[in-house]
């Protein structure tokens, strides 16, 4: 028979017991909670896995991406899952009776990879095509001097032909090696010669109307560099005005000064912008002739001279040009 004495030293025992208990319960809660604030904090999705494949433990971003979970193969090895037209990179580990998975996504990564793996393939046809359509150019304008008029306008197409070759291979080139400003004093009028001749050569079959600025003002950029950048959105605008349903189209470009930048605005009255999100992603166009490397590189030239080129959000298409003073 327990007498009373062990009887109040078994309630203090258990008591004891009970609060080692719930001491250690909350340690365990605290320790959990602080896992999970842990994992949450994580840039990229994470599950802890149970033996029996239950999810014991998961962040945010991986309840998102629960349907990626059922995809993803236990391996030794990191490997690649694509998933909703995004790259994933699939690590795990394993300890005791758990399984950590972690997925990061690396979609930037590989399209940052994929853009230098073709500019590099680019640059290298660039150069292998550069020295015969150098050859046809100087050929062609031989040509020119010595057939009959009425064969002129046949030498005059193959020598635009070669002039749209030889823009490609340029912006290719420059695509590859980057953006390197040469600056010179010069006026927006022997600017507008450039252009004017760059039309010329682009050629098209409406009847387009060009107003460019009449007033004459200094600029101190790179002037082969600019040259490049408005041609490209004059070959841009002819070529929106060509898929339109009318027969005639206007490309308008306006000037002012303004804040410490030559602002220009051009106007063109062809087809509207396709899909605004991909408008300067490398190597994607929705035209015919396009490569998708001329906004780019527009963008690219304003920017290496302190300017920017942006699409308004405005009722008519107009894209706006800074080029720092």
């Amino acid at each position: 028979m327990i007498t009373p004495e062990e009887l109040n030293l078994l309630i203090e025992q258990t008591y004891k017991v009970e609060g080692e208990f719930n001491e250690l319960k909350a340690s365990y809660t605290h320790l959990q909670n602080t896992i999970e604030r842990v994992v949450e904090f994580l840039p990229n999705a994470i599950w802890i896995i149970d033996e029996d494949s239950s999810v014991f433990l998961q962040n945010s971003k991986a309840r998102e991406l629960l349907e990626l979970l059922r995809l993803i193969k236990l391996k030794n090895d990191d490997y690649e899952v694509a998933f909703n037209s995004r790259f994933y990179l699939i690590k795990s580990s394993s300890y005791r009776d758990k399984t950590m998975i972690s997925a990061t996504d690396i979609t930037e990564q590989k399209r940052k990879e994929n853009l230098a793996t073709m500019g590099q393939m680019a640059a290298h046809l660039s150069h292998e095509i550069r020295n015969p359509i150098g050859s046809i150019s100087l050929l062609s304008s031989t040509l020119k001097k010595r057939v009959m008029p009425e064969n002129i306008p046949i030498v005059e197409e193959i020598q635009k032909s070669v002039y749209r070759i030889d823009r490609i291979i340029k912006a290719t080139l420059m695509f590859s090696k980057g953006i390197e400003i040469n600056r010179t004093k010069f006026l927006w009028s022997e600017l507008m010669d450039s252009i004017d001749m760059s039309i010329g050569y682009y050629g098209y079959s409406k009847e387009i109307n060009f107003i460019f600025p009449q007033v004459d003002f200094e600029l101190n950029a790179d002037k082969d560099l600019l040259e490049m950048l408005f041609s490209n959105f004059v070959a841009n605008a002819i070529d929106a005005i060509e898929a339109d349903d009318s027969d005639e189209g206007v490309v308008e470009i306006s000037y002012e000064r303004d804040e410490g930048y030559h602002k220009f605005s051009i106007y063109d009255s062809g087809v509207e912008v396709d899909n605004r999100a991909e408008l300067f992603e490398a190597f994607k166009s929705t035209k015919l002739k396009g490569n998708g490397l001329g906004l780019v590189l527009s963008r690219e030239i304003a920017e290496a001279h302190g300017g920017s080129v942006e699409l308004m959000d405005t009722k008519k298409k107009l894209f706006e040009i800074k080029i720092a003073l």
